[in-house]
């Protein structure tokens, strides 16, 4: 079986808007999200090897000098699987492609 990254997206916009709600309202949110992600960890089973964790504040280091990122991960997780169509089929209804988080990648 092959390793396969998964790498999750978040609109820095939308980053943004989350620094500025309530601490309850935080809390609500990510009950709300995790439901969804919960039972795609179920689906996977033992072919989520890692759910991963959030990602964010990337630094881009270069001979040139280092400067924050541009690119909008936000996490990831790492999936076995036999090929990678297996691993895409993995993804089918994932909670990062709905709009858990009220936008859409």
């Amino acid at each position: 079986m092959k390793k396969f990254i998964v790498l999750y997206y978040t609109p820095d916009s939308v980053v943004k808007e989350m620094h500025n709600i309530s601490p309850e309202e935080m809390k609500k949110r990510m009950e709300q999200a995790m439901e969804p992600w919960m039972v795609w960890v179920k689906k996977c089973g033992d072919r989520l090897l890692d759910m991963g964790s959030p990602l964010g504040g990337g630094i881009h280091i270069s001979k040139n000098g280092n400067q924050p990122s541009k690119r909008e991960v936000s996490g990831y997780s790492i999936l076995q699987a036999n090929s990678m169509e297996e691993a895409i089929k993995l993804l089918e209804n994932h909670p990062q492609l709905e709009s858990v988080h009220g936008y859409r990648n």
